[in-house]
């Protein structure tokens, strides 16, 4: 007797990734000079950090945790950010253009579309973030320290050109 195998292939599921209402509080674009006040880098906090939409340009957020902040277009260019913490933030679209992010720790955020031309990386930390559609012209990367998948995905954008390369450390 032969025997027959029947395999179903189950549909892949795919939800559509939604995030809240943008934040009413009047105030909530100046949670972004405070930052995650309750201590901790793992995006853990009291409140949902709202930043979508702010505008910081030329602003101070030296050393602020902007742990599991939502930051889509948001504009933080030329702003002070050195020593800040950003990690597990979804900041699509962001205008972070001359902005100084140096001796920060940027670590599982999601830049996508977003434009960091002139940005500053000097010895940032950069660990499990995405860069795609991320406009890098000018960037620097000095002393920086990239994870290796990180530094490929950097190596990939075709506006990481120069030093900034050779900065990231891609071979190419």
């Amino acid at each position: 007797a032969a025997a027959s195998l029947s395999l179903m292939v189950a549909p892949i599921a795919s939800a559509e990734f939604r995030l809240p209402p943008i934040d009413r509080d009047p105030n909530r674009c100046e949670r972004g000079y405070i930052g995650n006040t309750i201590g901790q880098a793992n995006a853990v906090s009291d409140k949902l950090l709202d930043l979508r939409q702010c505008s910081y340009k030329g602003g101070d957020l030296k050393a602020k945790v902007l742990a599991g902040a939502l930051m889509s277009d948001a504009d933080f260019s030329d702003t002070q950010m050195q020593e800040a913490v950003l990690t597990k933030a979804y900041a699509h679209n962001v205008n972070l253009s001359n902005a100084d992010l140096s001796n920060g720790v940027i670590d599982r955020v999601d830049f996508t579309g977003s434009v960091m031309r002139g940005t500053k990386f000097v010895n940032a930390i950069i660990t499990g973030t995405t860069f795609d559609d991320v406009d890098l012209t000018g960037a620097i990367f000095e002393d920086a320290v990239i994870g290796k998948e990180d530094a490929k995905r950097l190596c990939a954008n075709p506006t990481l050109v120069g030093d900034s390369r050779y900065e990231v450390g891609c071979r190419n």
